[in-house]
């Protein structure tokens, strides 16, 4: 598990610079941070190994792209939870799933091709076994990244 006891100072900014814009080359990280390009490319691929960092995605505002983003809250009974992960995972439009604390179970970030899709996955996640209560969360608008 990540504890950022166990990360030093040029692993979080290196982190930072990242968080800021994924596709920042190695050897302008390496000038930002009086490094070698050597050295910030072992450093990624270390915090890469330890599960730190996941991977690398583009946001994108899809709404200009005429498709639905969702955050939907899924509420699950806890026997189940292990079960519908597992269903979930299987599901083309979720594109990432978030086990939380707060007020649901599960949060799926859910892109669509337009509301009937989004309709009809919320109807197909509802029948999964152990499913309770579905909440979602249209993106109206990125206010930040």
């Amino acid at each position: 598990m990540f504890d950022i006891r166990n990360v030093n100072k040029r692993d979080l900014q290196i982190i930072e610079l990242l968080l800021k814009n994924a596709r920042m080359p190695k050897v302008r990280i390496a000038q930002r941070l009086g490094l070698t390009e050597t050295a910030i490319r072992k450093r990624i691929k270390k915090l890469e190994e330890k599960g730190i960092i996941l991977g690398y995605r583009a946001i994108i505002d899809f709404r200009k792209l005429h498709m639905i983003q969702s955050f939907t809250g899924i509420d699950v009974d806890p026997e189940h939870l292990i079960e519908v992960i597992t269903k979930l995972r299987e599901m083309k439009c979720i594109i990432s799933l978030y086990l939380t604390t707060g007020d649901h179970n599960i949060v799926a970030e859910i892109i669509c091709k337009d509301m009937k899709e989004l309709e009809e996955l919320h109807e197909q996640i509802s029948k999964v076994k152990g499913v309770r209560r579905i909440c979602p969360a249209i993106v109206a608008e990125i206010i930040k990244t």
